[in-house]
């Protein structure tokens, strides 16, 4: 009987783990919606558009990529292959005073 506890408990912990990577592109969630014009012109139709992020380490765009045995997120190309990243604002450098 506390085996089967054991596994019941397991079970419910790796189904919680696969919450995050089903989440949907709702508003409030973590893609961009609606993606600017400017990226929409810019990027390779071949890639999903529907689920796109920035990536938080890089400032770069990813997309979802649904495979035959994962999803993953992939960097957002143009159409000739560069990756498209955001803008980093330089750091304002204190006054010398």
């Amino acid at each position: 009987m506390k085996r089967t506890g054991v596994m019941l408990a397991a079970a419910m912990i790796m189904l919680a783990a696969c919450d995050e990577t089903t989440q949907s592109g709702a508003a409030g969630g973590p893609f961009l919606s609606p993606l600017p014009e400017r990226i929409l012109t810019l990027a390779d139709p071949k890639q999903d558009l529907n689920a796109v992020k920035v990536d938080p380490v890089d400032g770069c765009l990813v997309y979802r990529h649904v495979g035959p045995v994962e999803t993953t997120f992939l960097p957002l190309r143009t159409r000739d292959g560069r990756p498209i990243c955001t803008q980093v604002e330089a750091e304002a450098t204190p006054a010398a005073t």
